[in-house]
């Protein structure tokens, strides 16, 4: 299978607490159960340890931190894309630049944008436990998302509803996207 028998690599984009992995997860679940090939990858995986640690003590990442985490991103998407499989990938991508640095290795990049209100994303995560993220840095999340602009091939997605509500959503936008 060539690279261009491949669907685009679809980004599932939020912030923490949105649901990204979770979500990613089903998506590329969803698409495999369609008889597609399909690996899900969850950024969190490829921070390195400072990124963690640096978090985990609430202290936001800077543009210098992320680089080398998106850039190691990109490189996944396209590796698995390489492999004649589809890359489902859980990644914040808070701002546009970010999202520019993983369509360098990937211009087709597709993306579903978890969107919901504050309130809601800290009610889930004062109910969720996570490795390095702790919810006090909910708020320099919001201040940092750019969202997606109508020319980078996305869908903003309520996550207002279930998650198997969220993923047909995606699913949705996905036929029409990428068929």
């Amino acid at each position: 299978m060539s690279d261009s028998d491949v669907h685009p690599p679809v980004l599932v984009m939020g912030v923490s607490g949105s649901g990204k992995s979770t979500v990613g997860q089903s998506v590329a679940d969803a698409i495999t159960d369609h008889g597609e090939s399909c690996v899900f990858v969850d950024a969190d995986d490829l921070h390195p340890v400072a990124n963690k640690e640096k978090m985990r003590q609430g202290i936001p990442l800077t543009d210098e931190d992320r680089w080398p985490w998106l850039d190691a991103c990109a490189e996944r998407i396209a590796s698995v894309q390489a492999s004649g499989q589809r890359c489902v990938m859980a990644n914040s991508a808070l701002k546009r630049v970010y999202r520019d640095r993983l369509r360098a290795s990937a211009p087709d990049l597709v993306i579903a944008f978890l969107d919901g209100s504050r309130d809601l994303i800290a009610e889930r995560q004062a109910h969720r436990h996570h490795e390095y993220m702790p919810s006090s840095l909910l708020d320099s999340q919001f201040a940092t998302l750019e969202r997606p602009q109508a020319d980078e091939a996305a869908v903003a997605v309520s996550i207002e509803g279930s998650v198997d509500d969220t993923v047909a959503t995606i699913l949705a936008a996905l036929s029409v996207t990428s068929g």
